[in-house]
């Protein structure tokens, strides 16, 4: 027959010898708490707390230990420590840095549970981070809808450009309403078109490089003409001083403008230009490997502050205020 193991005890502040109740997590840690502070954080635990509290003496089903009432939760521990720190005082603990996605939105199903309104809407925008953005932004924008936060909602609309333009299905999409969905789409494709206009428009190309002699890798010319080197004969991009781009810097345009239609962002042009150089080195050409990627890299700078310009213009407002 098995024997229960005895509950773990959770690390400080909730080991505090004064502590007047313990919480115990789902996984079977105990968390020592002042009534005080949940109290204060949430009028759930406020309600709680003033329901006549058993003692040793006193015949209850309550669990007592070390002379305080033990109350299980349906939390695991991973949630609980960091829900409880929201609740605490800046001096006794800090805020938590949630940066796992799944992570944040369980402390934000227990700050909903437990009524910890100004907590949710803490933890809410803890989602909203570089790390959690980059893997999660149609996740992070379902929660932002739901929880009316606009510029939260904007941001993570921002990211979604680097998924498809019909994204495929994800757990929180049932968050959201079908307007909230449609005006996705719709924002989706008016960046996509917005970036096109570099394509039909390439004066931010003359503008920036004047002359070939400022850009040798892109228009191989005399001297400059390796034997890698195939010249475009379409005409579709600028010739400098009467002189031919090459063949290879035509087709990365050409994939780099048909990829940011499905997916219009800074992303695209880098993981395009990451290719572009692949190619070149592939053709074991010491001048074409040596000149051509700190040229094309200066290059994709341009190429991305021009499309972040352009898609920075395009608005977007999903939800209801």
């Amino acid at each position: 027959m098995s024997v229960s193991s005895e509950p773990s005890c959770a690390p400080s502040p909730f080991d505090h010898a004064r502590a007047d109740v313990i919480l115990r997590s789902s996984d079977d840690v105990d968390f020592r708490v002042f009534k005080l502070f949940l109290s204060l954080a949430s009028p759930f635990f406020e309600t709680l707390f003033d329901l006549p509290q058993p003692s040793e003496e006193m015949s209850t089903d309550v669990e007592m230990k070390d002379g305080l009432p033990v109350i299980p939760v349906s939390e695991d521990s991973k949630t609980l420590d960091p829900l409880l720190r929201f609740c605490y005082p800046c001096t006794l603990a800090e805020d938590p840095a949630l940066e796992d996605f799944r992570d944040v939105i369980n402390v934000l199903e227990a700050a909903k549970k437990y009524s910890l309104d100004a907590i949710e809407q803490t933890v809410c925008k803890s989602l909203f981070n570089p790390k959690i953005l980059e893997e999660n932004s149609l996740r992070c924008f379902a929660v932002a809808c739901r929880a009316r936060l606009q510029d939260e909602s904007v941001l993570a609309a921002r990211y979604t450009l680097r998924e498809p333009q019909v994204p495929v299905w994800f757990e929180e999409i049932e968050l959201i309403t079908s307007t909230e969905l449609l005006a996705l789409l719709t924002y989706h494709r008016k960046c996509a078109t917005a970036v096109l206009a570099l394509k039909n428009d390439l004066s931010w190309i003359t503008a920036e490089y004047r002359q070939w002699r400022a850009v040798p890798w892109m228009v191989p010319t005399g001297s400059n003409r390796w034997s890698c080197d195939i010249l475009s004969t379409t005409g579709r991009y600028p010739v400098f001083d009467g002189c031919t781009v090459a063949q290879w810097w035509e087709t990365f345009m050409d994939s780099t403008f048909l990829d940011m239609q499905e997916k219009p962002c800074a992303e695209t042009i880098r993981q395009n230009v990451d290719k572009a150089i692949q190619t070149i080195r592939r053709c074991n050409c010491g001048n074409c490997s040596s000149t051509v990627p700190a040229g094309l890299r200066e290059f994709a700078t341009l190429f991305t502050n021009k499309a972040e310009e352009l898609i920075a213009k395009v608005s977007f407002l999903p939800c209801n205020t």
